[in-house]
C-alpha cells in the first residue's frame, strides 16, 4: 500500500516515509519528531477528573479557594508540600480555572538528567549536540498559550535557575545552540516539596529567583494533618474503579478505623496505590481490616504498647490518670500541640523557623499546624 493509500484510509494518522537503504541519521530524525509530536499529544489530553480537587477540610477549602482566586490572572504561583500531596492536581486546577487556550505541559525537574534538561526544557536546534540531527521544540514552546508546570523546582541545578530567571523576566527562550530569541506566552507554576528558604540558606537555591516563582505561594497539608479528607478521597477513589473497569470495592468499618489511625507519610499517593491494590485482594467485595497490609495493621497494632511504655515512669506509676469518665484523646493531644507552639513562638518572638528549631519539626509542618490551630 502507497503512502497516499495509507493516508487516505487512515485521515487521522500522520505517516513518515524512509528511504532504503535506511540511513541513520534519517531516521534518528524521524524518531525526533515522533518524540515531539507523542509529547504534544500527551499534553493536550483532557484532565479534568485529575484536576478535581477532593476534600471537604477547613485546608482544602482554603487551597480550593486560592486556585480559585489566582487562576484568572497571569500571577507565578509556588505550591509546596510533602510528596504525594496533590500538587499537580492543585495546577491543573489553576489551569482549567484559567480560561488559558493552551495545553497543560508538565515537567518534573528532578527525573529529568541535568545535562538534557536544558534540552528539555528550551529545545534545540540542529547540530547543537551530537545526537541532535533535528531541530526541536521544547517544553515552554509546546505549552504556549497555556500551563508550564514545574514540578521539584527544588531540584532544579544552579545553571538551570539562572537560565530559568531570565525566562521569567524576560518571557522568552533561547534553543540550545540557537542565537534567536523565541517569545513565549506561558503561565508558570512551580511545586517543591523541599523547604526553599532553608535551600536558600545552604546556597542550593537562587533568593532571587524564589521571590519570583512565589509571587503566590499555596501551601497543602499533608493528609495526616487533613483526617475529614480520608473518606472523601476513598469514596472517589473507588467510584473511578467504578467507572473505569466496572469493579466495586467497600471498605468496612473497622478496616476505615485503621486508615483513620494511620499516619500516610506517602500523603494522597499512597492512599490511591492502597485503593489499587486492594481490588486485586478484594475485587467486587469487602475490605476488612485483615485485608490491610502490614504497615497499615502494624502501625495499630502497635499503638497501645507504644503508648503505655511511655506513659509508664521508671517506678510504674503513669504519667496521667484516665479519668473513669473517658474523655476525647485527639482533642485532648491537639490541645497540648496548641500550646507547645504557642510557647514555642512566644520563645522565638515569632519567628516561625527558630520555632520550628525548637519544637523539632520542619517549617512548612509547622506553618500548617499553626493554620490549622487559626495560631495568630
Amino acid at each position: 500500500m502507497t503512502p497516499t493509500e495509507l493516508q487516505a484510509q487512515y485521515p487521522w494518522a500522520r505517516f513518515h516515509s524512509l528511504d532504503y537503504p535506511v540511513r541513520l541519521d534519517a531516521l534518528d530524525e524521524v524518531l525526533e519528531e515522533i518524540h515531539a509530536s507523542h509529547g504534544a499529544a500527551r499534553s493536550k489530553q483532557p484532565a479534568s477528573r485529575q484536576s478535581k480537587l477532593i476534600g471537604e477540610s477547613a485546608d482544602m477549602q482554603v487551597v480550593r479557594k486560592l486556585a480559585a482566586q489566582v487562576a484568572p490572572s497571569t500571577a507565578t504561583v509556588l505550591i509546596s508540600g510533602e510528596s504525594g500531596t496533590g500538587k499537580e492536581v492543585v495546577a491543573r486546577q489553576i489551569h482549567e480555572l484559567s480560561g488559558r487556550k493552551g495545553p497543560f505541559v508538565a515537567v518534573n525537574c528532578g527525573a529529568i538528567p541535568e545535562h538534557l534538561l536544558e534540552s528539555e526544557l528550551f529545545g534545540h536546534e540542529r547540530g547543537a549536540f551530537t545526537g541532535a540531527v533535528a531541530s526541536r521544540a521544547g517544553r515552554f514552546e509546546l505549552a504556549e498559550g497555556g500551563t508550564f508546570f514545574l514540578d521539584e523546582i527544588g531540584d532544579m541545578p544552579a545553571v538551570m535557575q539562572v537560565k530559568l530567571l531570565r525566562v521569567l523576566e524576560e518571557r522568552c527562550i533561547e534553543r540550545v545552540g540557537g542565537t534567536r530569541s523565541i517569545p513565549v506566552d506561558v503561565r508558570l507554576i512551580a511545586a517543591t516539596h523541599r523547604d526553599l528558604p532553608e535551600c536558600i540558606r545552604d546556597g542550593r537555591f537562587r533568593e532571587d529567583l524564589y521571590y519570583r516563582l512565589s509571587v503566590f505561594p499555596i501551601e497543602i497539608s499533608p493528609l495526616r494533618l487533613r483526617p475529614d479528607d480520608l473518606a472523601p478521597l476513598i469514596e472517589e477513589f473507588t467510584r473511578r474503579l467504578q467507572d473505569d473497569h466496572a469493579i466495586s470495592l467497600q471498605i468496612d468499618r473497622g478496616a476505615m478505623r485503621v486508615l483513620g489511625d494511620y499516619g500516610w507519610p506517602g500523603n494522597v499517593r499512597e492512599l490511591a496505590n492502597l485503593i489499587e491494590r486492594l481490588v486485586v485482594v478484594r475485587p467486587n467485595g469487602v475490605v476488612t481490616a485483615r485485608d490491610l497490609p502490614w504497615p497499615l495493621v502494624e502501625h495499630r497494632d502497635a499503638g497501645p504498647e507504644i503508648v503505655s511504655s511511655n506513659l509508664a515512669l521508671q517506678d510504674g506509676a503513669p504519667r496521667a490518670k484516665l479519668p473513669a469518665e473517658g474523655f476525647d484523646l485527639k482533642e485532648y493531644l491537639a490541645d497540648i500541640e496548641c500550646e507547645m507552639i504557642v510557647q514555642a513562638l512566644q520563645e522565638s518572638n515569632g519567628v516561625v523557623q527558630h520555632a520550628a528549631e525548637i519544637l523539632g519539626v520542619g517549617r512548612t509542618t509547622l506553618v500548617e499546624k499553626i493554620r490549622r490551630y487559626q495560631i495568630k
